[in-house]
């Protein structure tokens, strides 16, 4: 699949660079509290917007992890990066992996944030509905933010977080999407890569935390490693942005 040049800004002229891949729920604009605290002179930050959100929310597609792979290496070929790492949210992180497979020459580690592992997320019906369903029902969509950070937030800070997703993001891409993250399984492909990789997950998210990531990454990348935010659920570069990004310019400077 050929990839298009999409929206992305770059933060930072260090050497360790590092292509951005967001979250279902946000566009490149949610890792604005992270950004915060990112060393600009030890980093070089790429952060995109996947088709259908944030400034490219009008761009068509098939809206699949494939072409997210795709347009993320496009950037990079924008950027002139013969290498780099990739760090995906969530959903980005099971693009980040295709990234991985398709140019393992160029592609020095990965950095999963509560990312989607190669095996998909099999939901059962009901949960199937709910997440389906968030495409166009906000309350959907808050349901699974409220579950996914622990219950923790109160009502503003989930309406914030909603109203942020309905605002820039197409509800056509957003369902799309989720067919690809969660249902597409190529786990094999992975099965033993020897690549780099750092797992951050938040001790309060129960859809993707440690457990999830015994039972998948940790399987099948031998030199991968976790860590776990106390403080944090599904959405570290917002709840804790302080300490991932303590977590990956430890990972990317070793």
């Amino acid at each position: 699949m050929t990839g298009r040049v999409l929206p992305y800004d770059v933060q930072g002229s260090g050497p360790h660079r590092a292509l951005v891949l967001h979250n279902w729920f946000g566009d490149r604009s949610s890792f604005a509290p992270l950004r915060e605290h990112l060393d600009g002179t030890t980093g070089s930050y790429a952060f995109l917007d996947c088709r259908g959100y944030g400034e490219a929310i009008d761009a068509d597609g098939a809206y699949t992890m494939e072409e997210v792979a795709a347009d993320a290496l496009a950037v990079a070929d924008d950027l002139g990066w013969d290498t780099f790492s990739v760090v995906g949210h969530s959903m980005g992180g099971k693009a980040a992996q295709l990234m991985l497979l398709e140019a393992p020459e160029r592609v020095r580690s990965l950095i999963g944030i509560s990312p989607v592992s190669a095996g998909g997320f099999p939901l059962d019906e009901d949960t199937w509905a709910l997440f389906a369903g968030a495409a166009e029902n906000p309350g959907h969509r808050r349901a699974i933010i409220d579950n996914t950070t622990g219950g923790r937030y109160d009502d503003a800070w989930l309406a914030a977080l909603v109203d942020r997703s309905l605002r820039r993001s197409s509800p056509t891409a957003f369902r799309a999407y989720l067919d690809s993250w969660s249902r597409t399984d190529f786990h094999e492909r992975v099965r033993d890569n020897p690549a780099r990789v750092l797992l951050v997950v938040g001790a309060h998210d129960p859809a993707l935390g440690a457990e999830a990531m015994e039972a998948t990454w940790l399987r099948w990348y031998p030199n991968a490693r976790l860590t776990v935010l106390s403080e944090a659920g599904h959405y570290a570069p917002e709840e804790t942005p302080k300490e991932l990004a303590d977590a990956i310019e430890a990972f990317l400077a070793a």
